[in-house]
């Protein structure tokens, strides 16, 4: 089921080829790296963009906000004629909660997948996220309505109704890992890989395919469209790297998953942060993420103070693979 983690079944052994388990990144990255001051900074998307805006990083404009119960009915009037929003929870995870709407007929508005809501529907959906359906926790929420990302037309093929993400892993504001993630019918159009979405290890060097996998198998297209998944390169990956890198000073973070979409228009864009980012990135890329991050560890004994340049350097010449 796990690909090439099938012959290293003993913990030994994933250690020895550098596979990070939860509890090595929950004790020895997350913890020491992380000040528990700073999560409401990325667990909360509304702050993330706040602080986002204030250090010139581009994120997806923001229509409106929902705090309260009562603001509900003000939706209709939030979004006018717009055909085209997204609906999200400000503390939600894993893609719970969004709702992309991108057109309408007549008096109702359309899914990804062509499913048609109504107005009371879209507001029933607002109600349930206040309510902390979708947070985490549980804990009441507010609603952010924001304008549709529209991705980069060199994607087609690659993701099924949904806008592909690519989440780079960045430790110390060096990138040490990256892969894109693709929706799928499976994965209802999200780009969540405990859905069904498709993981695409990324060259750092380069941001070409090196390996993709769908619920940790690997897998060489795209189960909905046939697209060759090894053929996929992210355009603008010296942009992608040092917005990823600069979100370091950024938040103050250590150890941080970045989230970042390629819009047609506006290029590399900040979707969200990630306190806690997932391990199944390394399924995608086939390797493991201690070695990269005990070698950023040594060389910053010596050498504290880099840029973001050199840092961005630094990972794409020791962390790059090629095929």
């Amino acid at each position: 089921m796990f690909g090439f983690l099938k012959n290293y079944t003993s913990p030994f052994r994933l250690a020895k080829i550098g596979i990070m388990g939860m509890n090595v990144r929950n004790c020895r990255y997350i913890s020491p790296y992380n000040p528990r001051e700073l999560y409401p900074l990325v667990d909360d998307k509304l702050q993330t963009k706040k602080i986002a805006i204030k250090y010139g990083v581009t994120v997806p404009a923001l229509i409106g906000c929902i705090r309260h119960q009562y603001e509900v009915g003000s939706f209709r009037e939030m979004i006018g004629d717009r055909t085209e929003f997204c609906v999200k929870p400000a503390q939600g995870s894993g893609g719970k909660g969004i709702l992309v709407v991108v057109g309408r007929s007549g008096d109702h508005y359309l899914k990804p997948n062509r499913q048609e809501l109504t107005i009371l529907d879209i507001e029933r959906h607002i109600s349930n996220i206040l309510a902390g359906l979708f947070s985490l926790g549980g804990k009441l929420d507010k609603v952010l309505i924001e304008e549709l990302i529209h991705f980069d037309n060199v994607f087609d093929g690659y993701s099924y109704e949904g806008v592909p993400d690519t989440r780079v892993i960045v430790f110390k504001g060096f990138p040490v890992m990256s892969m894109m993630r693709l929706s799928t019918a499976r994965s209802d159009g999200k780009a969540n890989l405990h859905q069904g979405a498709v993981g695409v290890g990324l060259c750092l060097n380069t941001g070409r395919a090196i390996r993709a996998v769908q619920f940790n198998s690997p897998v060489h297209q795209h189960p909905d469209t046939g697209r060759d998944l090894y053929q996929l390169q992210v355009p603008h990956w010296e942009r992608v790297l040092k917005l990823a890198s600069s979100c370091y000073e950024m938040s103050g973070l250590g150890y941080i998953g970045t989230d970042i979409v390629l819009d047609r228009d506006k290029g590399p864009m900040l979707l969200e942060l990630n306190a806690r980012p997932g391990l199944a990135i390394q399924i995608a890329n086939a390797a493991g993420l201690l070695p990269r991050l005990r070698a950023i560890e040594k060389l910053l004994k010596d050498d504290p103070r880099m840029t973001v340049e050199e840092r961005i350097e630094y990972s794409r010449k020791n962390f790059g693979v090629y095929r």
